[in-house]
């Protein structure tokens, strides 16, 4: 497992022994359900530059896939360097064979999957795994039931939530201690601020945010008149839309001039400013080319100077999403 005296720059995840770095490499995309374009060349290409660039934390799920095509391209991509990386995957989705999505929280399920996704990445352990969603008819308390199991069988190392309220974690953190929360958060949307972050940092709970740049949108490169092609999924998405889209437009043209001072791109300034953020442990970058996680990993390394942040803070604040 890596190890914190190698890199200065790794992050802690909770109370446990395990360090990842403040870019994470989000493997939705590599999925291809609803990434337009996306190939098996292309795709181990982006994991291989993503270990290359510095980032040692992988994220997945049981249903990054209809039949686990994530986690069956990342056992291939990471056979030589697992020693060194962070594995993290997620139970209690599936697809049935119409591709239809169901959530099933009961602890038989969670362990099979879990076993299922050991199988696909040829691992013996899964660092941090988490219960990706509540099963509305499952107590969160039994599920937890079954990451106390998986951990004391040495299955995983850690056990996660995501996309829980907060008194669905209370509940599953009274059975299983949680090492980590993945909710969304990003510039344009911090509601996961209000109640969710403060817990964690008194939990001493890792918060390992997705969406940091909404799916593109804060990456700087879709800007007003862009064209989207007609299956993008994306435009199922409000904030896509209307005001909405217009108010991350104008978030946008006030980073261009920071774009500029520092060197860095947008989608680098964005993600920077996240994983600085109090109680932020690792940001969620997705990609299906190299380019693109090559470019988020340039995040790490670097800070924004006081003026920045101070823009930046006044940006937000001006928001009208907020």
């Amino acid at each position: 497992m890596p190890n914190p005296a190698s890199n200065t720059d790794l992050r802690q995840i909770g109370d446990t022994d395990i360090y990842v770095s403040p870019v994470a490499f989000g493997a939705w995309p590599i999925a291809g359900m609803t990434s337009l374009g996306v190939n098996e060349a292309d795709s181990l290409a982006t994991i291989k530059t993503a270990i290359e660039s510095g980032i040692n934390f992988i994220d997945t799920a049981h249903c990054y896939g209809a039949t686990g095509e994530s986690e069956k391209l990342i056992g291939r991509a990471i056979a030589q360097d697992r020693e060194r990386l962070v594995i993290a995957s997620k139970g209690g989705i599936h697809w049935d064979t119409q591709v239809v999505r169901h959530y099933d929280g009961r602890p038989e399920t969670l362990i099979a999957q879990c076993e299922q996704s050991l199988d696909r990445m040829n691992l013996e352990t899964i660092d941090l795994f988490y219960l990706h969603a509540p099963d509305p008819n499952v107590p969160v308390g039994d599920s937890a039931m079954a990451f106390s199991k998986l951990i004391q069988s040495g299955k995983i190392r850690a056990a996660g939530v995501s996309n829980l309220s907060l008194p669905q974690i209370e509940a599953f953190n009274a059975v299983c201690p949680i090492a980590a929360i993945q909710p969304p958060f990003n510039m344009l949307q911090r509601e996961t601020y209000s109640e969710l972050i403060p817990w964690c940092v008194s939990n001493s709970v890792s918060v390992i945010n997705y969406w940091p740049l909404m799916k593109g949108l804060l990456a700087g490169k879709i800007r007003r008149g862009h064209q989207f092609a007609a299956e993008d999924k994306r435009l199922t998405y409000s904030i896509f839309q209307d005001e909405q889209f217009e108010s991350a437009q104008r978030l946008l043209d006030g980073l261009d001039p920071i774009a500029v001072k520092t060197g860095h791109s947008i989608a680098q300034i964005v993600i920077n400013w996240t994983i600085n953020q109090p109680g932020i442990t690792s940001s969620l970058c997705g990609g299906k080319r190299a380019w693109q996680i090559k470019e988020t990993a340039g995040a790490m390394g670097w800070q924004l100077d006081t003026d920045c942040l101070h823009i930046i803070l006044n940006l937000i604040n001006n928001s009208e999403l907020n």
